[in-house]
């Protein structure tokens, strides 16, 4: 098994929900953010979520887009967004690294490049935002010949024809985003989440995976009960702006917030 498959394995072996932790990389800046995910490691994340900043994140609520614009206005930039990536793989050697990107940042690049420069930097998949499947050809192509894996969203409006044939191309997971939007902290969940959730598993091949406002330990074991995994976000990189530029303050609430998440006890 690949290393996504490895990580919801040992979650559902450990009988315990899978954490899929988002952090924009370079936020607030590259040597903090190498720090973060480092702290994010070390809690015991099943997988993390590189966000690449993007200056238009049109998925993204006000939270992960300043989040964003932190990481520019620091001069992070794709070869940095690498270098990052491979500075994490060499300290997490297992844990599964997932690229949150735009059609934009692929395109100028060339789909080819990307992903030999994604997977030799020791990406597993890319979530590309704004890429449906009709039109992702050629990056899926390119991301097969390089061993990356593909994953997809399916939004609350998805018919169900369009579900089957998102879950006949995803590969490593499919994301569910819970509620019509963008990112960001919400109090409670989606009331339908179990009958949503339900009709993505008739046909996926993968593990489903549910996003979008999760910020609560009750959150993710809600989630765990009907999907594979939780993605949270905005709960952990509100962290940062939080910690008002002390870094130190920063990586303790992160891992306080990550142990919330899965349950533990604090420390």
């Amino acid at each position: 098994m690949d290393r996504i498959a490895q990580a919801f394995a040992r979650a559902r072996s450990a009988g315990r929900p899978c954490l899929v932790a988002y952090i924009c990389a370079g936020d607030p800046d590259y040597d903090t953010s190498l720090r973060l995910c480092k702290a994010l490691a070390e809690e015991g994340v099943d997988i993390l979520e590189l966000g690449v900043p993007f200056s238009d994140p049109l998925a993204d609520g006000q939270t992960n887009q300043l989040a964003a614009q932190r990481a520019l206005d620091a001069g992070m930039t794709q070869a940095k967004v690498l270098k990052l990536a491979s500075e994490v793989r060499a300290f997490a050697p297992e844990l599964p690294l997932v690229f949150y990107t735009y059609c934009n940042l692929v395109f100028s690049r060339g789909e080819e490049n990307y992903a030999r420069e994604a997977k030799a930097a020791g990406v597993d998949a890319l979530l590309t935002l704004d890429c449906p499947p009709e039109e992702s050809g050629e990056l899926v192509a390119a991301c097969r010949r390089h061993g990356l894996s593909n994953i997809y969203i399916v939004a609350p409006t998805t018919p169900d024809e369009r579900i089957r044939m998102i879950a006949g191309v995803a590969t490593g997971f499919i994301y569910y985003v819970s509620r019509e939007g963008v990112t960001g902290v919400r109090d409670t969940l989606v009331s339908n989440l179990a009958e949503r959730v339900g009709k993505i598993k008739e046909h996926a091949r993968v593990p489903v995976v549910v996003g979008f406002g999760v910020s609560r330990a009750e959150h993710v074991r809600e989630i765990c009960q009907v999907a594979d995994g939780a993605v949270v976000g905005s709960f952990l990189v509100n962290c940062i702006p939080e910690g008002k530029g002390d870094t130190a303050a920063m990586e303790a609430a992160l891992r306080q917030r990550v142990r919330l998440l899965l349950g533990r006890p604090s420390h």
